[in-house]
This record gives C-alpha cells, sequence and structure tokens, in this order.
C-alpha cells in the first residue's frame, strides 16, 4: 500500500496519457526473472499482475498485448501496415492474427514451414475470450516442438519424424473402431485410447483412462468438458542421437483381441538421425510403481523417464500426495495418512493408509515425461499406464481433503489399506459382529480385470458378500470406500433376517 501510495504521489500531476505511454512502454520489455534481486523479482511479479488485469480492448491494446506476449515467449512480432494484423514468427513458423478496427479478434491462422497457412480455431477461442495466458501455453508448445539442437533443416526433420508418428498413431486408433464406438470405451480399451489429432496450435492428446465416477458426472452434465488422464504426444530435443521415423511405418492389422500389429523396418530410407525423441507428457505427473516405470523401459529401449519431485519414495506416499494437490485448493499437507471419508446413507468411514515397508517394489515415482523413438511401443505403454491409473484410483478413493479431527462423530468405521502385493492390495477392518480383524484383498490384475477375496476368522459369522460379489461392487464403482459400505450393508441385512 505505500509503494502505491508513493507511485499516486509521483505521478499525480501527469496526464494520464503519458503514465499509460508508461506502463505500455514498460509491457513491451520481455520480462526476464533475476537470478539474485529479490525486490527486482517482485516488480516484475507486478508488472505480469497488471498485465493480466488490463483487459485489452481496443486495436492498439490487444496489438500491444500480443507483441508484449510475443516477445516474452521468444518469439518476434510484426504489425501490418495497415495495423489489424499482427505476425508472430520464429524460424520454422509463424501465427497471423487478424483484427477489426475495434480489437476484435477476426481469424487466426498457423503456418508451419513449408505449409500453407490454415485456421486454428483453438487460437481464435484463446484470443476472443482474452485468454492470453492459454495463447502463451501454445505460444510454448509451438516453440518447444522445434527445440531441437541443429539448423532449421533438422528441426523440419523433427517436425516431419512428430507428422509421421502422429499419423501412426491416428491409424492405431482406428483399429477395432466400430460406428457406435463411444468416447469412454475407446479410452478404456482403445489400443491407443481416445486419441485427440494436433489441430493447430494444440498437440496431439491422448486420454487412455476415466474413472466410473467421471463417467457418471459427464452423463449427469451433458456438455460438460469432463475428462479422465491424458498423455501429449510430441517430440523434443535431446543430447544423444536417435533414429526416428520420417514416415508411416505401420503397414498391416489384423482386428481382435490379440490384434497383431507389423511395422516397415525403419531403413535409412525410412528414418533420420536426430538428437532428439518422441515423448509422453503427463500433467500432473502420475505416481507409478518402479516395476511400471522398468517394463515401460523395457518397452521403449530409453532409460530415460523424466520424474518430477522426489527421486524414489513409498508409492502409496505419492499417490496419496497427488490426490491431496487435486483436490485441495490451498496449501495442504501431503505427510497425512489417516483421512476421513463421508459417504451418503451410513457412518464415516476412517481410512489409514499404510504405505508399507522401505522395500524396492513398494517403491515408486512420479513421472511427468515418456521418451521413445518408434510408435510400435505406444500401445504397450498405454496399457501399463491405464493399469496403474486405475490402481491409483483405487488407493486415491480413500484420500480426502478431510481431517479426521474435524469430526467429533463417534459412529465411524476402521480400515487400514496396505500394499499386499504386486498388483494387489489389502483393506483390513473389524467384523461388524464378533470384532474380530477380517481382511477384503483386491488384485487388480489389468485395469479392467479384478480380483477380490475376503478373509475372515472361520468362526466368524458371514458378511452376505460373496468373493464374486465383491469383485463385480469394485469393477462397477472403482471405489474402496463404496465397496466396503455395500458389504456392511449386507452383513446388516444378514443380522437383521437373523
Amino acid at each position: 500500500n505505500a509503494l502505491m501510495e508513493q507511485l499516486r504521489l509521483k505521478y499525480q500531476q501527469k496526464p494520464w496519457s503519458e503514465t499509460l505511454k508508461l506502463v505500455h512502454f514498460c509491457m513491451d520489455k520481455p520480462l526476464q526473472r533475476p537470478a539474485s534481486s529479490a525486490a527486482d523479482g517482485a516488480l516484475l511479479s507486478c508488472m505480469e499482475k497488471i498485465e493480466r488485469a488490463l483487459n485489452a480492448k481496443s486495436l492498439f491494446s490487444v496489438m500491444n498485448r500480443l507483441e508484449s506476449l510475443s516477445k516474452q515467449k521468444g518469439l518476434n512480432a510484426h504489425i501490418s501496415p495497415s495495423g489489424t494484423v499482427c505476425y508472430v514468427t520464429s524460424n520454422m513458423f509463424y501465427i497471423e492474427v487478424q483484427l477489426d478496427k475495434d480489437g476484435e479478434v477476426v481469424d487466426v491462422k498457423l503456418a508451419h514451414l513449408g505449409e500453407d497457412p490454415v485456421v486454428c480455431d483453438d487460437l481464435v477461442q484463446h484470443l476472443r475470450m482474452k485468454n492470453y495466458e492459454g495463447f502463451g501455453r501454445i505460444l510454448e508448445d509451438l516453440s518447444n516442438m522445434y527445440r531441437i539442437p541443429g539448423n532449421s533443416e533438422m528441426r523440419a526433420k523433427g517436425y516431419f519424424a512428430l507428422q509421421a508418428l502422429e499419423k501412426d498413431l491416428y491409424s492405431m486408433s482406428l483399429l477395432d473402431r466400430t460406428q457406435d464406438v463411444n468416447r469412454v470405451t475407446e479410452v478404456l480399451h482403445g489400443k491407443v485410447g481416445h486419441l485427440v489429432p494436433r489441430t493447430g496450435g494444440t498437440p496431439m492428446n491422448i486420454e487412455f483412462y476415466i474413472s466410473p465416477y467421471q463417467v457418471l458426472e459427464a452423463e449427469l452434465n451433458p456438455g460438460s468438458q469432463v475428462c479422465g488422464t491424458k498423455a501429449v504426444v510430441t517430440v523434443e530435443g535431446t543430447d544423444t542421437v536417435h533414429k526416428l521415423p520420417l514416415a508411416p511405418l505401420l503397414v498391416d492389422s489384423q482386428a481382435g483381441e490379440d490384434s497383431h500389429l507389423a511395422f516397415l523396418p525403419l531403413t535409412n530410407e525410412l528414418s533420420v538421425d536426430l538428437p532428439a525423441v518422441f515423448v509422453l507428457k503427463f500433467h500432473p505427473p502420475i505416481p507409478t510403481s518402479s516395476s511400471s516405470t522398468e517394463e515401460i523401459q523395457r518397452l521403449t529401449g530409453m532409460p530415460g523417464i523424466q520424474i518430477s519431485g522426489l527421486e524414489r519414495a513409498p508409492l502409496y506416499e505419492l499417490i496419496v500426495q497427488s490426490t491431496l494437490k487435486e483436490k485441495c485448493s490451498e496449501d495442504f499437507s501431503t505427510r497425512k495418512s489417516c483421512f476421513l471419508v463421508s459417504l451418503p446413507d451410513g457412518p464415516k468411514h476412517h481410512y489409514f493408509i499404510n504405505k508399507g515397508p522401505e522395500k524396492p517394489d513398494l517403491a515408486g515415482v512420479l513421472v511427468s515425461k515418456i521418451p521413445f523413438s518408434h510408435p510400435k511401443c505406444v500401445p504397450g505403454v498405454i496399457e501399463i499406464l491405464r493399469h496403474q491409473v486405475a490402481y491409483n484410483n483405487l488407493i486415491s478413493s480413500c484420500v480426502s481433503e478431510k481431517d479426521i479431527n474435524e469430526d467429533g462423530d463417534s459412529q465411524q468405521l476402521y480400515f487400514e489399506v496396505a500394499p499386499h502385493k504386486n498388483t494387489s492390495f489389502s483393506v483390513f477392518f473389524l467384523h461388524p459382529v464378533t470384532e474380530n480383524l477380517a481382511c477384503v484383498i483386491i488384485d487388480l490384475v489389468t485395469s479392467r480385470e479384478v480380483q477380490c477375496h475376503l478373509h475372515l476368522n472361520p468362526q466368524d459369522p458371514s458378511l452376505n458378500s460373496s468373493n464374486d460379489f465383491i469383485t463385480r461392487a469394485v469393477k462397477r464403482c472403482m471405489s474402496v470406500p463404496v465397496v466396503m459400505r455395500a458389504i456392511f450393508r449386507n452383513a446388516a441385512k444378514a443380522k437383521a433376517d437373523n
């Protein structure tokens, strides 16, 4: 407040037009964060906030905003003689933004090197909604796609390689597809999930898992933008050289459960050696077990899976951290292990997540990027990730942002979730009649196959829930609390009948 008051006093004698020119002049300069000066960093942060707050409306202010944003992203900007067209350019692509005299966006076109410009609906939408942050992200994505060591010819070959990969992945997405197939089926069963081709500045993405509750949310809210776990497909520069295809390689396939994909050999005529790789990128990163990362590396033949945060940690700890970050909009302790889950029509559930002993097979990493060089490995990688995310979804169903101390309700059920082996885990609880320890073991064999086993003390009465019933319940909802509620309801019903 004191700083703003000083600024107000300093400029109160100056006309507003001069102050406005000064602000625009400062905003024109690319923002470069200093490494050491905290004061300068705070000033730049203020400038960014002012920049976002100024809702560009006039032709002059929109052009100014586009020029400033382009410079921030390391690109060039040029205004046409008419003053109604802004060209955002680099050595490898350019974007043409057409405005009317009132500053409203008429059209936005993108042209890669050697290609004709095409209208980009995603860029048009961002600019018409004054979403300059989204527009800036697309500029970054386009720039990163060409950030390959070497000259323009090398970067162009990287783009051609990406095009070849995209064509193969799109062909794979059409395999086994029928006319009446829906998006959810593609997501959960498609060889490469539900694939959305690259359009304009938005890279190709693959949606490969969606939970039953997300499906239900989409059905209850038609037109809503409910989406599952996605991977972005792109190309990135590396320090080492890799052989990448320059043309589509998929040549034949046979539909069916065990369909076989056939590819052309990666000959010198069909490939190029580049300091680049294809990548699947994930935001947020995916908690992935050590065994899954090793399996992915065997498939891709590349050890360089990029991880975020901790080098290695207990998998359950990573799942809890990721879930809390997703569910909580404010800072929250991610070291928790006890959670209160509220369900309608029943007592609250108290879950303790036991991360298990410090063993390598129970460890995991947060995977943010998977490099690969051949399209043939993508279906296998997608299936591993689909399996992992389904497993994570089950564990995260026991995680809540609500603290156990927030509720004094004495009517609570207590459960402990602990890793069992491989892809299975145990849910321990007290038998509702005898209070002896009981256990449900849930084994997620694949993302689509579940096996469940209920273990009771031989002297304890039945809970009226068969293994088959529990298995079907897990597959239907993929939620541990919902399944445990069903088991306790069945037990209560059996007790009442007796």
